[in-house]
């Protein structure tokens, strides 16, 4: 596990302090998304132990397809209350274009985002974890490991998200603290789900479906409600 945890701190780092080109940031996701598969297979692990054995792949996408449904339902719900709104509102769209919002949705999201860390964190972390300690520790580590790799996105999230910044205070370093604070404890909740999901399923289908749905659709909810 220490060898996935070295590459995880590392594309962290890269990610947040590295070239930030489209195409950059794609293939350094896939190079990491093969590496940590590579790392599964060294250390003795199988590709049911990731949530990919073939067998499961029917029953995963039938998960992933009724939660997309549902983030989406939800999301429109919120999109037609003046309070809900007020949710998607997010000042980093403001020179977004179509195209822009497009390359985030189906790329950047579902390569650079999606893939990498349910990948990670519910394929080959868990799959590790729980091979050797059971699903209950298996959820803890790598949902508390999730929890923590968001440290570097949130930061400044208070200030760009208005909804947040009226709770925080959308400025100094208290309230950015705060924020930072927030997002890993809501993300670290986050990934118990996701665990659940992909044990239940049986499939890393069914969170990557659910972790798209939430990321991208909520992108296209801000982008249609600037």
């Amino acid at each position: 596990m220490g060898l996935v945890l070295a590459v995880l701190a590392a594309a962290n780092a890269a990610a947040h302090l590295g070239p930030g080109g489209a195409a950059v940031r794609t293939a350094a996701a896939l190079a990491v998304t093969a590496l940590l598969l590579g790392v599964l297979r060294w250390a003795g692990g199988t590709w049911a132990d990731a949530g990919l054995a073939r067998r499961t792949l029917a029953r995963g996408a039938r998960w992933a397809l009724a939660l997309v449904g549902i983030v989406a339902a939800v999301y429109l719900v919120a999109a037609l209350l003046p309070a809900g709104r007020a949710l998607f509102e997010d000042r980093r769209y403001a020179g977004m274009d179509g195209g822009g919002l497009a390359l985030r949705i189906l790329v950047l999201v579902p390569v650079g985002t999606v893939l990498v860390e349910e990948t990670a964190f519910r394929g080959v972390l868990y799959g590790l974890v729980r091979r050797a300690r059971g699903a209950v520790w298996a959820t803890a580590v790598s949902s508390l490991l999730f929890g923590l790799w968001h440290v570097p996105p949130s930061l400044g999230l208070a200030s760009a998200k208005p909804a947040l910044g009226s709770v925080f205070g959308g400025s100094g370093a208290g309230a950015a603290a705060l924020a930072v604070l927030s997002a890993v404890l809501f993300t670290a909740a986050a990934g118990v789900l996701f665990c659940e999901l992909r044990r239940r399923s049986g499939s890393l289908l069914a969170p990557l479906g659910l972790h798209w749905a939430v990321n991208a659709l909520g992108y296209l909810a801000g982008f249609l409600l600037r």
